[in-house]
């Protein structure tokens, strides 16, 4: 996944949901993303990224980890942590930015590569409208693009949605001239699958003039995202879909599922 010189780009698409039951709901939805070289931008900052600075759009490492000033550092800790001794190679964080200085990202992406630009590992962080974070980590032998990864489910997300069951995850990614990326997220609970979840976009370098037509493309993104979070819910209370309260997470901040990928 040799993106152009390693350089910070920007991800333009959309996001999709179905909930399969007990009532059926889909909805679909624009959105734009950032694509960041973790470790290129520790070596050399990008001028079209205001980074721990205030802006009309910016990226803060406080918003994802522990809250540290350094994102990568909390990253590398988790890595080590966990025993993944060969994510040397670059680290790509798929993720929403502050938009007029609110973030809410739902979810994040840090793809560790090894020197030889393979996948070592994929760390998906998880927030939810209750403030709390979780993050799975994904590695082992069948891990890959286009490779399902699987997961148990750890954190309350949605109050539709009960603490149980499993995520599967597939990552695709397309090279230029079309360079293109796209996550697939399904959980199935007790009693089979129940949502389907997409978010994918076509990229770009990140440049002033490709983050101002975002911007102006959806100059309330991340506002956005947490009101359609509402509007679904309510939706879904309309519709008599059962409602269950908080639950606390089920397990530590990282959480690694030995499984083999169905």
């Amino acid at each position: 996944m040799n993106l152009t010189l390693q350089r910070p780009q920007i991800g333009v698409g959309e996001v999709r949901h179905r909930r399969l039951r007990p009532a059926a709901h889909f909805f679909c939805y624009p959105t734009w993303f950032l694509l960041l070289p973790m470790r290129s931008l520790r070596a050399c900052p990008d001028a079209a990224l205001r980074r721990n600075r205030a802006g009309w759009v910016s990226f803060h490492d406080a918003d994802h980890g522990d809250g540290r000033a350094d994102s990568l550092a909390w990253l590398d800790d988790v890595l080590q942590l966990e025993g993944v001794t060969d994510a040397d190679g670059e680290v790509w964080l798929h993720t929403y930015p502050r938009v007029l200085g609110y973030a809410f990202k739902p979810v994040s992406f840090w793809y560790c590569h090894r020197a030889d630009d393979s996948l070592a590992a994929v760390v998906v962080e998880v927030n939810s409208t209750f403030g709390e974070r979780h993050a799975y980590l994904l590695h082992g032998p069948s891990l890959a693009f286009g490779v399902e990864q699987q997961a148990a489910k750890r954190l309350h997300v949605s109050p539709f949605c009960r603490v149980e069951g499993r995520y599967r995850f597939r990552f695709l990614r397309r090279a230029a001239p079309e360079a293109r990326t796209v996550v697939r997220i399904e959980h199935d609970d007790d009693l089979g699958p129940l949502l389907i979840t997409s978010v994918s976009g076509l990229l770009a370098p990140l440049t002033a003039a490709s983050l101002r037509r975002a911007f102006w493309r959806m100059p309330l993104l991340t506002l956005g995202v947490i009101t359609r979070i509402h509007w679904q819910a309510l939706q879904l209370w309309l519709k008599r879909v059962p409602f269950f309260g908080r639950q606390p997470p089920g397990a530590p901040a990282t959480h690694h599922d030995p499984r083999p990928a169905a």
